[in-house]
């Protein structure tokens, strides 16, 4: 049997803006800079690496830690209201998991993770939850799929990972999953990182267990 490990952010929610809005509002607020691309630099990373990326690079004077803590709370605060789900997520995971053992490998904080869960009741799709924080190093670094990997007893040969981001393909990529790239609209992957996917979604809807099983056949 194969397996399917889903990134969050971007994939199954639409949250990268809330992050980069929050961010973004954090950087201005205590006076620092936010140039373009910032966003982009900062999805995959695990919350030690963009809090020190906040201070060191984008001026905010606040320590690391208090970086982290804030805007963590910010995000799991607006998340908590209202989780902006991607039309057919929902369905394409009741799909999923009649046929597959399932993970969840994302970069967002566990605070975060833990409170789109309970908000959707998407917890009982997945065997395993991992988090970057959980691992030494975020997306692209390969280490939150291998964990998830590890906990799930899978074969990465007979594993597709869902992702959306660039950092996020070449993770999974990375810890050698076939990846099924769904493309994020407001911050979309460049063109070397998508032509390492195994196949390309326009949206999550078009997810299906034949789509997988495709992928996976062609390894």
């Amino acid at each position: 049997m194969g397996a399917v490990i889903f990134d969050l952010d971007g994939t199954l929610i639409e949250s990268e803006q809330i992050w980069s809005d929050v961010r973004h509002a954090f950087v201005v607020e205590h006076g620092g800079r936010w140039p373009n691309g910032a966003q982009e630099r900062m999805i995959g990373m695990r919350t030690t690496e963009w809090a020190h990326y906040m201070h060191d690079d984008l001026g905010v004077t606040l320590p690391p830690q208090a970086i982290a803590e804030q805007v963590v709370t910010a995000v799991a605060q607006r998340l908590a209201r209202d989780v902006p789900v991607l039309p057919g997520a929902a369905d394409a995971l009741e799909r999923l998991a009649a046929a597959f053992p399932l993970g969840l490998a994302t970069a967002a904080a566990r605070a975060v993770a833990e409170t789109v869960l309970a908000k959707t009741g998407w917890t009982k799709y997945f065997e395993v939850v991992v988090s970057a924080d959980d691992v030494a190093r975020g997306k692209p670094a390969p280490d939150v799929y291998l964990r998830a990997l590890q906990l799930m007893g899978a074969d990465p040969r007979r594993t597709a990972a869902v992702e959306d981001s660039a950092n996020g393909i070449r993770s999974a990529h990375a810890a050698k999953l076939a990846v099924v790239a769904i493309p994020n609209q407001a911050f979309p992957p460049d063109r070397e990182a998508l032509s390492l996917a195994d196949r390309v979604l326009s949206t999550i809807g078009e997810l299906d267990v034949t789509t997988i099983n495709d992928v996976l056949a062609r390894r």
